[in-house]
């Protein structure tokens, strides 16, 4: 995890905590299956980092969009795979062996 948390901007760890929120909350909704909540966590932390990017970046090249893009699909997919990693240690912790 700690290795991860080095790629992910510190801005951005607080999706990642909302996400955590909202994959809760779809287990507990039951209208997703269990196993595409990784999914709809990684399109959502995308397109949430997509608005953070697009607002705190200046689009004058392509190149600036392909890296805008780029970011927000990086640390979308990142955030989101902190938030499954933490409620995976969360579950495992609490099973007793």
């Amino acid at each position: 995890m700690e290795q991860i948390m080095n790629y992910v901007k510190p801005e951005l760890i607080i999706v990642a905590i909302a996400l955590y929120f909202l994959g809760t909350w779809l287990k507990q909704a039951a209208f997703i299956k269990d196993k595409y909540i990784p999914f709809v966590l990684g399109i959502v932390g995308i397109f949430v980092c997509g608005i953070w990017v697009a607002a705190t970046s200046s689009f004058a090249t392509a190149q600036d969009i392909s890296l805008a893009v780029f970011t927000a699909v990086v640390q979308g997919i990142l955030v989101a795979g902190v938030s499954t990693y933490t409620n995976q240690i969360i579950k495992q912790t609490g099973k007793s062996e």
